[in-house]
């Protein structure tokens, strides 16, 4: 997903001066005069009205937060009306579009907030009702634009629109500047699956935010992101930079069960195997990583080098360049096809770490590792059982599924 930039625009304002405490009331009306020689005009002197009666003054006052003509204003937490002396009859807060903002008047009828946070960079204006205890009304309005964001999150993810992915697919949340206010960007960033399945966040620090279900996802679910972030403060003067739907499929499943004790493979799609894949493994001091790991991309042929791996001159060097590697870990572990340990698939481990399957040198979509490589989704399961290494982190790669729903 490309981070999306909204353009934005400001709104002129009337300026008005001060805070908003307004009192109005209405005039009242009469019938036409009566003429000068009807019997029934009002004689001098008689003590008849001569005049409309003085305009009953509300008791009532609004005040309006922020002030009118203010700039710069929050999205949210800045905008509150009150009333004194009576109650609020009526409050409309509307942007350029028309639309009133939803709000909440409280239970004694003396304040009104919205809702939910306000656009940024957008002009609004405030018409506001409220009555004393006589009944008698007043009004007051205001205008006020929300500022500009001076810096955006920078927000991105793993999915391509109308994408399709395996079951085991982890929806990754990545974001440029750090997020302090967690529970507001987890708020607006929901889920919606066409079978109703319920989708979870998990932060593992202030820049990584992962989704996925309780159990693997079922086939053919269609699944929508709702992103609605640009007017959310994700940090201190930091805002959202995305406001999309993003859409993408589950397809057909495919879990591969890899047992490092046999150096066998089990390709099991839509709970049929369909294959044993021959495999070497990690050898001792380099074991393959334990647990569900999830292929985060397929990235064909690739260099590989054992810079971080191996000690300089441990004589465990290596510079190769291999063909249909999926990448299962951040951390270099691969499924990827081997054309240099051919004694050793299928009978020992060899590797140093990664999971190598018989190909040729430039690799051929007729081997072993070029078949598991046409036939492998982003997404898609490899569970690695009886390896002498420990549990991959359920942060290094789409390691999510080794972490307890409960502990999700």
């Amino acid at each position: 997903m490309r981070n999306v930039k909204a353009k934005r625009g400001g709104y002129a304002v009337g300026a008005l001066a001060g805070a908003l405490v307004l009192m109005v009331t209405t005039a009242g009306c009469s019938t036409s005069p009566a003429k000068a020689d009807s019997p029934k005009s009002p004689v001098a002197g008689s003590g008849a009205a001569s005049a409309d009666p003085t305009p009953a003054v509300s008791a009532a006052t609004i005040a309006i937060e922020p002030a009118n003509g203010a700039t710069g204003v929050k999205p949210a937490g800045e905008v509150k009306v009150s009333a004194g002396n009576g109650k609020l009859t009526s409050v409309k807060v509307t942007g350029p579009d028309g639309i009133e903002v939803p709000g909440d008047l409280s239970s004694d009828g003396t304040g009104w907030t919205p809702k939910a946070g306000l656009a940024v960079s957008t002009a609004y204006t405030v018409d506001a009702l409220a009555q004393d205890a006589k009944g008698v009304v007043v009004n007051a309005r205001s205008t006020f634009t929300t500022l500009t964001p001076d810096k955006e999150a920078g927000t991105g993810d793993n999915i391509a629109d109308n994408g399709e992915y395996g079951v085991g697919m982890i929806v990754s949340v990545s974001f440029k500047r750090a997020v302090k206010n967690k529970d507001a960007v987890l708020a607006g960033i929901t889920f919606e699956a066409s079978d109703g399945t319920v989708v979870k966040g998990h932060w593992f620090n202030e820049k990584r935010l992962d989704f996925r279900p309780e159990n693997y996802w079922t086939p053919g679910t269609k699944v929508t992101i709702h992103y609605k972030l640009k007017n959310v403060e994700t940090a201190p003067g930091v805002y959202g930079d995305v406001d999309k739907d993003e859409p993408f499929t589950i397809g057909r499943s495919q879990i591969s069960t890899v047992d490092v004790a046999t150096h066998k493979m089990a390709v099991v799609r839509d709970g049929q195997q369909v294959d044993s894949v021959a495999f070497t493994a990690g050898k001792a001091g380099y074991d393959t990583w334990n647990g569900v790991m999830v292929v985060e991309a397929k990235e064909g042929t690739t260099r590989m080098t054992s810079a971080g791996v191996t000690k300089e001159g441990s004589g465990d060097e290596y510079d190769l360049v291999v063909p249909h590697a999926m990448r299962l870990t951040d951390s270099g572990t691969y499924v990827h096809g081997n054309s240099w340990s051919g004694s050793a698939i299928g009978r020992s481990n060899a590797s140093h770490g990664c999971i190598g399957v018989t190909d040729t040198t430039a690799g051929s979509p007729s081997t072993p590792a070029g078949k598991l490589y046409d036939s492998s989704l982003v997404g898609d399961v490899f569970k690695v059982v009886n390896s002498k290494g420990p549990v991959v982190s359920a942060d290094n790669g789409l390691g999510g599924w080794n972490l307890p729903w409960g502990q999700w």
